[in-house]
């Protein structure tokens, strides 16, 4: 099931403009241009092959303890209303770096409800001895993550010469050319921008037949190629074109192709029955929610048009737990191995990764994965980082940079779809997982660290200076990671006692990079998560106040900003060095706080 348009946006906020790496496409080949590892440092190294994961402490992924905290606290207060009803009866989060998974905690209960009762609006549990809580191995219906399965199990196609990104759709599958959808490719059912509509009842045509037919005869509406459109029927198409071309199932290619050689032994399309009580159940599906009359839906598929397939659909209908989901994550940070079992050639990783959708910011795309989605991301967003949501409270984010993971599994629709909206559990998880990640000082023990609130303005100042001479300078270093263009970081300076601020143009570099002019005084998005150097020729005047100013909006932040070594000089000496306690202690810090990482 496509995720709720509440889900995806925020009153159309969700538009960004792209940052990040340049790619080049020529003559079928993908270069990808490197980007800086780490925010300051990298993960801890592993020698030898590819890490596989095991269970750890922060310190050994290098994360830092107290946020990984402060995860699993946020996680559980949305076991509470939010703000009317529970976001969700329960979860499993699991959090790591490297090959370390260093947050693995269950919460809530996976089965609560037996029903819900929409005449007083409430949920109806069972009785507490049947009632089952989660936990760490519980199973879910991972609903639209499943996409990410059939996206590799179609790259996988493409390695072997059997399918081709650009080929028209219907060069493998001629009804589908019907309705105007004889130019749609393969590469735009990946990126949804076939001209597909969200969705359609597949589920009303009583045989298969007559569910492809509706396929076949849907109209696109628009060109394809000329607009983003979330769709399921993309997903659909691609399960189709698989089945095909290799003339097996999907869940046979899924078993086969993923599952037996990753080991992942709580992942399938459509669980057996025995499995049913390590399943966390989803909706009381009824209309008028509810396409279908089912009741409570727990150990089968929850999407209608997955149910109506048999269980097993390209667009949703996957199972799993969240160490699976972690072993598949780390694959693919690994660059397609696992252990000795390689599912994905490296290059095909990264065109996985690649944003094809260019034409449309905001709406980032890779084959199959989202990129750089704060909306359900948050901090982790970066121009690499991948992940999807699902419709029934599912979520998976991967960040390259950081070589950090975040899988948050729920049952967001116990009892009822409606109780639910928008991704605060999922930004706030993945926030603190950004937050784990430390960013070490340049010099000393701490950096000053603005912190990651939305609605705010933080400022640090520097005591007023005389640069009356001429020729000040200020020095420092500099690191950023804001949500671009809605939260910004601007560096201004006064002259008058703070009645009006200008902006202070500076120029930035960091290491083996060249040198970026700032005439707006200001930078925002994302900065590679390096330190840069900073410099920025100040005006003369006999009592010049500097300060950053960092502001955020409502919705989103990134992991932030943070400033260390501090020095404004003349020709004649220096007027101000954050080393020396004396002028340390004269700086005015609100909401700005010395962080050690």
């Amino acid at each position: 099931m496509t995720e709720p348009a509440a889900d995806r946006a925020v009153n159309g906020a969700l538009t960004r403009r792209r940052l990040g790496r340049d790619t080049l496409a020529l003559g079928g080949a993908l270069a990808v241009a490197s980007l800086p590892v780490g925010p300051a440092e990298a993960a801890p190294a592993v020698t030898g092959r590819h890490p596989t994961l095991r269970h750890g402490p922060a310190a050994r992924a290098g994360l830092l303890a107290s946020p990984l905290r402060r995860l699993v606290t946020d996680a559980e207060a949305f076991l509470g209303p939010s703000p009317e009803h529970p976001w969700y009866a329960g979860a499993v989060l699991l959090a790591g770096r490297g090959g370390t998974v260093a947050l693995h905690r269950p919460i809530g209960m996976a089965v609560r409800y037996r029903a819900y009762d929409e005449k007083t609006g409430t949920g109806v549990e069972f009785p507490p001895d049947e009632q089952i809580p989660m936990a760490a191995d519980t199973v879910f219906d991972l609903a639209s993550v499943s996409k990410l399965f059939t996206s590799i199990l179609a790259v996988q196609q493409m390695e072997r010469g059997r399918l081709e990104l650009e080929a028209e759709v219907a060069s493998y599958l001629p009804d589908f050319a019907r309705a105007g959808k004889q130019d749609i490719t393969i590469r735009q059912l990946f990126t949804h921008t076939s001209g597909f509509r969200s969705w359609i009842p597949l589920y009303r045509a009583p045989t298969y037949e007559e569910k492809l037919e509706l396929i076949w005869n849907e109209a696109p509406v628009s060109a394809p190629g000329t607009a983003y459109l979330y769709s399921d029927l993309n997903l659909i198409s691609l399960q189709l074109v698989l089945e095909r071309i290799t003339g097996r199932t999907l869940d046979a290619l899924l078993r086969d192709e993923i599952t037996v050689p990753l080991g992942l032994r709580r992942t399938r399309y459509n669980p057996p029955a025995s499995w049913r009580h390590k399943v966390a159940a989803t909706e009381d599906a009824r209309p008028p929610w509810s396409g279908l009359d089912r009741g409570l839906v727990w150990g089968a598929v929850h999407d209608e048009n997955a149910y109506s397939l048999g269980g097993v659909a390209g667009h949703a209908g996957v199972f799993s737990d969240a160490w699976d989901l972690a072993v598949l994550g780390r694959t693919l940070l690994n660059g397609g191995t696992y252990g000795r079992a390689r599912i994905l050639a490296p290059e095909s990783v990264e065109l996985m990764l690649t944003d094809f959708n260019t034409a449309f910011p905001g709406d980032e795309h890779g084959l199959g994965f989202e990129l750089y989605q704060h909306w359900y991301m948050g901090a982790m967003a970066t121009p690499r980082s991948a992940g999807h949501t699902g419709f029934t409270g599912t979520s998976l984010v991967l960040d390259p940079t950081t070589d950090s993971f975040l899988v948050l599994l729920s049952n967001s629709v116990h009892p009822v779809r409606s109780w639910r909206s928008g991704s605060a559990p999922r930004v706030a998880a993945a926030n603190h997982l950004a937050q784990a990640v430390p960013v070490r000082p340049v010099q000393g023990r701490t950096a000053w660290f603005s912190g990651m609130a939305v609605s705010t303005t933080a400022t640090l100042t520097l005591p007023a200076l005389d640069t009356s001479s001429g020729g000040a300078r200020l020095r420092c270093a500099l690191w950023w990671d804001t949500e671009p263009q809605a939260d910004v970081l601007v560096l201004e300076a006064t002259a008058d006692g703070g009645t009006t601020w200008q902006p202070v143009p500076f120029t930035t570099c960091h290491r083996g990079g060249e040198p970026r002019r700032h005439p707006s005084g200001s930078v925002t998005g994302w900065s590679g998560r390096v330190w840069h150097r900073l410099a920025a020729p100040l005006p003369a005047a006999p009592g010049l106040t500097l300060r950053w100013r960092y502001a955020t909006n409502r919705l989103y932040v990134g992991r932030g900003a943070y400033v260390d070594g501090l020095r404004v000089t003349t020709a004649d000496g220096v007027l101000f060095d954050e080393a020396r306690p004396a002028d340390a202690s004269r700086v005015d810090a609100v909401g700005w706080t010395p962080s050690a990482g």
